[in-house]
């Protein structure tokens, strides 16, 4: 670890970290929701009255646009390579810790994604926030670990890029 943070400095290598602790924790959520849960066999499963777990498969990306098999599900894995790959050269160069750990959580979502639509084919999603009244109920689209980490990710630069004391401002 001293190795890679002398290559790299100590914002990249908390990046990393972030990124392998995102992508394990995510793809070990799946494995237990998949194989110990088995929400498959269950179907919806209710945990407060806002929040069930689901299970769904999600062949495109988000929101299920762009839905894809056969080769198109090859192009969107070929496409999450190479956008962890920019990423990953913009981490080596990210100077601030917070920029570090969003590009970390970024990075290990889009892994744990691809992970799942290079062994599954689609993407396994199982939280489903919701709303109900008497006469209607509102779902949320259902959404993952990874999911999660790759919004906090880009709230965390956002947040990084205009709000924070070395934020570049404009004139």
């Amino acid at each position: 670890m001293r190795a890679l943070g002398a290559l790299y400095g100590p914002a990249t290598l908390t990046g990393l970290v972030t990124a392998v602790a995102t992508a394990v924790l995510d793809q070990a959520s799946k494995l237990w929701l998949l194989e110990v849960f088995r929400l498959g066999e269950r179907g919806r499963v209710v945990i407060a009255p806002v929040l069930d777990l689901q299970l769904t498969w999600n062949p495109g990306i988000s929101y299920g646009l762009l839905q894809q098999t056969g080769i198109g599900r090859w192009v969107l894995l070929a496409v999450s390579v190479a956008a962890v790959l920019l990423l990953w050269v913009w981490l080596a160069r990210a100077h601030s810790q917070l920029s570090a750990i969003a590009l970390g959580l970024i990075i290990g979502g889009a892994v744990g994604n691809a992970v799942d639509r290079f062994v599954h084919g689609a993407v396994a999603d199982f939280v489903l926030l919701h709303i109900g009244t008497a006469v209607s109920r509102i779902d949320w689209y259902v959404f993952n670990l990874a999911d999660c980490a790759i919004v906090a990710g880009v709230a965390g630069l956002l947040y990084d890029a205009l709000v924070a004391p070395r934020a570049a401002k404009a004139p």
